[in-house]
C-alpha cells in the first residue's frame, strides 16, 4: 500500500539533484553513425529468427553474446533463458534495464524482406506461424545500442548497471519464473529499473509516458460448460451445452456493463469457443476461453465470483452439471513509480524535445514488468513510438488503421525507433546513475 507523503518530507534524490547540475542533452550522434547499421542489422535477424515464450534458446544467447561483447559479466539461464548482464563501474546506485525476448504464435503479413517464415506449435499442439508481433525484437536491440553506449561512456555514470533479458513475458510467466531464481539475492536488487515498449500509434521520435497505472491485471479463465449430449433430431432427450455457452456468453457481458461502476475500468472478453464436431451430434461439453481485465485488486476479486456464480446458476436453470472454471495466467497491474517518472520525464524531454515527450491513457493490456515493482523496485516503462511519420500518413490518408501490436501486420520502423529509443533510454540512464 502506498502512503501519503508528509508535506514536509523532501525525497533525498532531490536533495542530491539540489548540489548536483542538470546533465546536458546526451549527444549519442557519432555512436548512432558508428552502430545503427549493425543495430539494424541485429534487428532483422530477431524479427526472422522468433521463438516462442519459454522456448527463447537461441535468442538468450545471442542477446549474452552481445552483452560479453559489450564487456558485461553475464550469466544465463536464470528463470529458464533469462539472461542477466551485470557492468560495475564504482560505487553507487545499481539500475536494471529490462527487454523481453518472446515472440508470438502469429503468422506475418507484413510482406517485409526480412519476414518470419519460423513455423511451429503453439501449446495445443496446433502448428501455428511465430512472429514478433509486439516489438520484442526492437525492445532487445534498443537494449543492447544502450549497453554498448554505457559501456563506451562510463565517464558519464557511476554505481551498478544491470542489463536483463526475460523469457515468457506473453505468458505472465517470465518475470515471476526469474525472481522465483533468486534474481535480486544473487545479482543484487535494484535501486531502480526501466523499460520501454513499442507503441503502435505514436510516430517515431515520440515516447509516451504514464503516471501511476499504466497497465491492468490480466487473468486468463477456462470454463467447461457441461451438458448431455445426443442425437440432434431430439434435443429435448438432451442438456445442450453449446446452447448454455451462447447463454453464458451474452450473461458475461452484464457483469461489466451492469455490475460495475461505469467509472472503474475493467473488460471481459471471451476469446474462443470450442464444442462439437458435427452436424447432427449435441455434444457433452462445450469450452470457453475468457481474458478478464482490471486494475482494482477489490474488482479483479469481484469479476472472478462473478463468472463463477453466473456459469454455475446458468447449469442449475438448466439441469446440467456443474461447468469446470479454471483460473491462471495471472499478470498483476503495473504501476508507475511517480517519483521516478518526475525525475526521467524532463531528462526525456531535454532529449527528444518538450514537444515529443507526450502523456498517454491507462491502457488494458498486461505486462509483467509489473512484478518487479511488487518485488520493492520503483519501475517506469514508457512508450516508444515506432510509426515513422511518412508511413503514418500514408496510412492515415488511405484511411488504413495502424496495424495494433499483436497483429500480423504490425512492424516497427526500426531505424527511425532506435534513433530515438537509445539515446532516450541511454539519458535516463546517466540521469539515475549520476
Amino acid at each position: 500500500m502506498n502512503l501519503p507523503r508528509s508535506p514536509w518530507r523532501v525525497a533525498p534524490w532531490l536533495v542530491a539533484l539540489a548540489a548536483s547540475p542538470a546533465p546536458a542533452q546526451l549527444d549519442a550522434t557519432a555512436f548512432l553513425a558508428a552502430q545503427l547499421d549493425d543495430l539494424v542489422a541485429l534487428y532483422e535477424h530477431l524479427h526472422r529468427n522468433p521463438e516462442l515464450s519459454t522456448r527463447e534458446k537461441a535468442t538468450s544467447a545471442r542477446m549474452a553474446e552481445e552483452l560479453r561483447k559489450a564487456g558485461f559479466e553475464v550469466t544465463d539461464k536464470i528463470g529458464g533463458y533469462g539472461v542477466v548482464g551485470m557492468l560495475r563501474n564504482g560505487a553507487g546506485k545499481t539500475l536494471m534495464l529490462r527487454a523481453d525476448m518472446d515472440a508470438l504464435p502469429i503468422g506475418e503479413e507484413t510482406g517485409l524482406p526480412y519476414a518470419s517464415r519460423i513455423r511451429g506449435e503453439a501449446d495445443d499442439g496446433r502448428p501455428v506461424g511465430i512472429m514478433h508481433a509486439c516489438g520484442h525484437d526492437l525492445h532487445m536491440t534498443n537494449q543492447v545500442g544502450v549497453a554498448r553506449w554505457l559501456a563506451a561512456n562510463q565517464d558519464r555514470w557511476r554505481g551498478s548497471l544491470m542489463v536483463l533479458f526475460q523469457p515468457a513475458e506473453e505468458g505472465g510467466i517470465g518475470a515471476k519464473a526469474m525472481l522465483d531464481d533468486k534474481l535480486f539475492e544473487r545479482f543484487g536488487k535494484p535501486d531502480f529499473a526501466l523499460a520501454l515498449h513499442t507503441a503502435h500509434d505514436l510516430a517515431t521520435g515520440v515516447v509516451g509516458v504514464r503516471p501511476g497505472w499504466a497497465m491492468a491485471n490480466v487473468d486468463s479463465v477456462d470454463i467447461v460448460v457441461r451438458g448431455r449430449g445426443g442425437h440432434g433430431s431430439a434435443p429435448h432427450l438432451t442438456i445442450d451445452p453449446i446452447t448454455l455457452a451462447c447463454y453464458l456468453v451474452a450473461d458475461l457481458q452484464t457483469i461489466v456493463s451492469r455490475e460495475l461502476p461505469a467509472t472503474e475500468p475493467a473488460v471481459l472478453s471471451v476469446g474462443a469457443i470450442h464444442g462439437g464436431s458435427k452436424n447432427n451430434i449435441i455434444p457433452d461439453r462445450c469450452e470457453l476461453m475468457l481474458t478478464v481485465r482490471s486494475y482494482n485488486e477489490e474488482t479483479r476479486a469481484y469479476m472472478h465470483a462473478a463468472i463463477q456464480r453466473k456459469a454455475k446458476a446458468l447449469a442449475a436453470a438448466h439441469r446440467a452439471p456443474e461447468p469446470e472454471l479454471t483460473f491462471k495466467d495471472g499478470t498483476p497491474a503495473l504501476r508507475n513509480d511517480d517519483e521516478l517518472l518526475a525525475r526521467i520525464r524532463p531528462i526525456l524531454r531535454r532529449q527528444l524535445g518538450d514537444h515529443n515527450v507526450v502523456e498517454i491513457g491507462p491502457q488494458m493490456v498486461g505486462e509483467d514488468f509489473s512484478r518487479y515493482g511488487l518485488a520493492g523496485v520503483p519501475i517506469l516503462m514508457f512508450r516508444l513510438g515506432t510509426i515513422a511519420p511518412a508511413r503514418m500518413a500514408q496510412l492515415l490518408q488511405a484511411g488504413t488503421p495502424l496495424p495494433p501490436l499483436h497483429s500480423s501486420r504490425y512492424h516497427p520502423d526500426a531505424r527511425e525507433s532506435l534513433r530515438a529509443g537509445i539515446p532516450a533510454m541511454a539519458a535516463a540512464a546517466c540521469e539515475l546513475l549520476r
